[in-house]
């Protein structure tokens, strides 16, 4: 037997159980409408939620950003990677989160790598969401710290939690601030209260945060007037930034910390500097103007108005994360099927990435659709969900 055998055995058991993801190839620019395995649908799929993916002033910030500093660094931060416009970043990002500090890493799944690994470690003991990304339990398994997770979204879990762990050199409370398959935000001013009153270290990954909630998109922090109060915030520039990287903002003292010991700062390479400026410029459109945040959530509100009153299941959401309930793997795969012939592009989500019993479509608002859009892919949405019986 070949001794890569067990890939074959697992693949097919991943088929045989319906988990086999068919991963459709983009062909063109990402925007409302876009090229998919040579078809042209409506985009429900990517977290574009400003529409800075294909925004003509990051793509011309890129490009200068060229011109004057090259393809790459070439060198990891620590050692010959730190550009000018690295610096300009952070900085432009710890203003428009009104915090001191922050610290730009490869991406948001990295960050949390770099993150909760520096901070915490043995001995220490990280309370964290039952439904936080994969990000941050691949960082808490990597800190050697011991992890406890409370009932999601449940403070009154949390402080049991909490109570309970008496031998603890250091606590950390972790949680997404929007949860990406929900859409359900974190209660984070009880979380905050009860952090405090065990003196435990707080760290918001808000991934779906950065762009939709607060202030000109501000994040989940400012929707909750929690300034300077989180210890660290943990953001993403490849969703509503529409770009690549991520950060971690906070204090100087934090900040300092994570670039002094963090490993994917001291031992991967920078980020580009057309990807950088591109960062740039959406962090500036931002500080300037939130008429984009404004346009996501008048569509997210229309949009889920059609889809209610058609009779579809959207789950707890509260932002412009829709999850078009299923609950069955076969059905939610036909649904996807049959949306794309017509001419709109929204993925299944079945186990292992959501529960058993929770299959779903998760359908993302974003500010580049028109009610012409959406009315077109609700009566989409209506004809094939009656043809399957979902509605």
């Amino acid at each position: 037997m070949s001794k890569l055998a067990f890939i074959d055995e697992e693949m097919l058991a991943q088929q045989q159980q319906g988990m086999f993801i068919n991963i459709r190839t983009i062909e063109s620019a990402m925007g409302a409408w876009i090229q998919v395995d040579g078809k042209r649908v409506l985009n429900l799929c990517a977290n574009n939620y400003l529409g800075f993916a294909n925004h003509p002033a990051l793509k011309e910030a890129a490009m200068r950003a060229i011109q004057e500093y090259g393809v790459g660094p070439a060198a990891v931060r620590s050692i010959a990677g730190t550009q000018k416009l690295h610096l300009e970043l952070e900085a432009k990002l710890a203003k428009f989160k009104k915090v001191e500090a922050a610290v730009s890493y490869q991406s948001g799944f990295v960050t949390n790598q770099a993150v909760i690994p520096t901070l915490s470690g043995a001995g220490d003991v990280l309370f964290s969401d039952e439904l936080n990304h994969a990000s941050i339990i691949d960082g808490s398994r990597l800190s050697k710290a011991k992890i406890v997770r409370y009932k999601h979204n449940d403070p009154s879990d949390l402080a049991a939690q909490m109570q309970n762990e008496t031998a603890v050199r250091r606590r950390f409370v972790i949680t997404d601030g929007v949860f990406s398959m929900d859409g359900d935000i974190a209660p984070l001013k009880e979380i905050y209260a009860i952090a405090e009153k065990y003196d435990a270290i707080t760290i918001i990954d808000d991934a779906h945060g950065e762009g939709v909630m607060g202030e000109a998109g501000r994040g989940i922090a400012d929707h909750f007037g929690l300034h300077g109060k989180i210890d660290v915030e943990v953001g993403t520039m490849s969703k509503a930034f529409g770009v690549v990287g991520g950060y971690a903002a906070g204090s100087k003292k934090i900040v300092e910390y994570l670039r002094q010991r963090a490993r994917p700062f001291l031992f991967s390479s920078a980020v580009t500097p057309a990807d950088v400026a591109a960062c740039i410029a959406a962090v500036e459109i931002l500080t300037g103007s939130g008429e984009l945040v404004e346009k996501l959530w008048d569509n997210t509100k229309y949009f889920k108005t059609k889809m209610l009153a058609l009779g579809f299941d959207l789950g707890q959401s509260v932002t412009p994360i829709v999850p078009v309930m299923i609950g069955d793997t076969t059905k939610a795969h036909a649904l996807s099927k049959q949306l794309f012939e017509a001419g709109v592009f929204a993925m299944a989500i079945t186990f292992p990435t959501v529960p058993k019993g929770k299959e779903r479509l998760r359908v993302m608002m974003s500010a580049t659709h028109s009610h012409a859009d959406l009315d077109f892919a609700a009566s989409t949405f209506e004809k094939a969900g009656k043809a399957l019986g979902v509605i």
